[in-house]
């Protein structure tokens, strides 16, 4: 019996470790697979299943034939524009820039466009007040896509706009992530009935709350109106993102409205998650790339990634726009737990002479991501970083501006999970008049913050110092 068992887990070791080198993983992750299987077999499998699955090589995302040939051809047409320059530009600082246009291009067939016109929103009441309005003036669709959907006030009063406007025949789209959302069996058969087009993201297909992609979730957060306007960024639906948990206190989170072609390309995401979502495919259904249509003047793309591709597209861009700093890098991020090529990024700015601020909350949301952020803010500190420590309320902007030339607002963390193993989605926005109005808002910020210093980082109690290694050896799957 205990040969049988030898053999039976040699064999159990042997498959692991085929499939995992097959997975062409990096090699740090490979190896943290290997030892989690090895010393607990079987139940690593399990856990392996549910959080260590490779989707890079699925075909998650639907685009038919005609759709990417339109897309391939606009691509190819921007590029040799680009290269030849013969684009006519509305702002002259985005000639700084077009290595990263062309990366986005590449990496992520994201369309340029500057015919845009851009919107910051930073207070949650706000952000709910504009995104009640344009629903209620909806004429045609409501697309809407969130990662966390609370049972509560706020959501519950955006459900019935939702099945208002459905009842007044506007095509009423709402995708939310099968993990992320609480919304009731009861309120999704009320919107349903009243016509609203309803679907979850990686729904559970074995049991309730039991599922195989547990570790990939649909982290976005947008809303498109007839096409015409879009709301992307940091804010999911429920009260805490207007200030109403004690716990968090006031939520400090950043959003943009969008108008122009971009709009187009945040539509085009939200049709490809809805058809990976087994959404009903009545009603507007074809992807479609207009380039200059709007009467903005912003230039941007949309950049989506996800585990199922093996670019790490938005994290490239961070590196990119950091690697091209030359005198400023302004990040706001909740979670800030970088890989090594992120953390060499920041420090050859820093020794290059680039001033780099990082702000980051004081409160911990998730308790050893935050002291894994603690850890990797602590590395960067004796290279000259400037961290600051947020204390009016949670901090959850995902932001990047630098040289007050480039802005980036979305959700994508300054995370491993967000480089990897979430789906996001960012706008890169080329414009110094945006820039400079959100480096204003940075500023504004610190005075709700304080700094952390080398001396205060250096003499940090003892229970501090414990968690951080802790949480820093976790935090790869955090």
């Amino acid at each position: 019996m205990a040969q049988i068992f030898s053999v039976s887990f040699l064999v159990y070791i042997g498959m692991i470790v085929l499939v995992l080198i097959l997975e062409r993983r990096k090699p740090t992750s490979t190896l943290a697979w290997i030892l989690v299987l090895t010393l607990v077999p079987y139940l690593g499998f399990v856990v392996y299943l549910l959080f260590g699955r490779d989707l890079s090589k699925r075909k998650i995302f639907r685009i038919e034939a005609d759709e990417r040939k339109q897309l391939l051809e606009l691509v190819r047409a921007q590029g040799a524009f680009i290269k030849d320059g013969e684009l006519d530009y509305k702002d002259d600082s985005v000639r700084n820039h077009l290595s990263l246009i062309q990366m986005n291009l590449k990496a992520a067939h994201a369309i340029y466009s500057q015919d845009n016109d851009v919107q910051i929103l930073t207070d949650g009441q706000d952000k709910f007040t504009r995104l009640f309005s344009s629903i209620r003036q909806a004429q045609k669709q409501i697309h809407l896509e969130y990662f966390i959907f609370k049972n509560d006030a706020v959501a519950n009063h955006l459900i019935d706009l939702l099945i208002q406007k459905a009842e007044e025949g506007v095509e009423v789209r709402f995708l939310v992530d099968f993990l992320g959302s609480r919304v009731k069996r009861s309120r999704m058969r009320e919107m349903r009935q009243a016509g609203v087009q309803v679907a979850k993201f990686f729904p559970s297909r074995f049991f309730p709350y039991i599922e195989i992609m547990v570790n990939n979730r649909n982290h976005r957060k947008i809303v498109v109106i007839d096409g015409k306007e879009a709301f992307l960024g940091g804010y999911n639906v429920g009260n805490e993102y207007l200030g109403l948990d004690d716990s968090k206190g006031a939520w400090r989170d950043t959003h943009i409205i969008v108008r122009g072609s971009a709009v187009l390309e945040i539509q085009n995401r939200f049709i490809m998650d809805w058809r990976a979502s087994g959404g009903r495919s009545e009603g507007t259904e074809k992807l479609s790339f207009p380039w200059t249509e709007g009467g903005g003047e912003v230039g941007m793309q949309i950049v989506s990634s996800g585990p199922e591709s093996q670019m790490e597209q938005i994290k490239y861009s961070y590196i990119a726009m950091i690697n091209a700093a030359k005198s400023k890098i302004l990040i706001q991020s909740p979670y800030f737990i970088p890989d090594e090529a992120m953390i060499d990024a920041l420090k050859m700015a820093l020794l290059r002479g680039v001033e780099v601020l990082i702000t980051i909350p004081d409160k911990p949301d998730h308790i050893f991501v935050y002291w894994a952020t603690y850890s990797y803010i602590g590395d960067l500190l004796p290279f000259g970083l400037k961290a600051y420590i947020y204390e009016k309320g949670f901090m959850h902007a995902k932001t990047m501006v630098v040289d007050e030339e480039i802005f980036t607002c979305g959700t994508a963390n300054f995370d491993i999970r967000s480089f990897r193993l979430n789906f996001e989605i960012n706008a890169f926005i080329y414009d110094e008049d945006v820039a400079r109005e959100y480096a204003a808002i940075y500023y504004r910020d610190l005075v709700h913050a304080y700094q952390l210093t080398q001396y205060d980082y250096d003499n940090r109690s003892w229970k501090i110092k414990l968690k951080e290694p802790i949480s820093r050896l976790v935090s790869p799957v955090l």
